[in-house]
């Protein structure tokens, strides 16, 4: 049960990186200043550090026994 539990968390958790990091890099802005371009993300980082925590509880769940 705790490794099905772990499972569906790690996984979870992971979806929950990928989806939440391309979207934080797509709400990064650019310009460009003395020749040099300059990014500025105007992104959430929460859900992604949200999401890393779950992963990381999913794991941990996973490996005890």
């Amino acid at each position: 049960m705790k490794q099905t539990l772990g499972g569906i968390l790690s996984i979870g958790g992971l979806i929950g990186v990928i989806f939440f990091g391309i979207q934080y890099l797509d709400d990064s802005e650019s310009f460009e200043l003395l020749g040099a371009d300059i990014a500025v993300s105007t992104g959430d980082w929460v859900p992604i550090l949200v999401s890393l925590i779950v992963l990381i509880v999913g794991v941990v769940i996973y490996k005890s026994k």
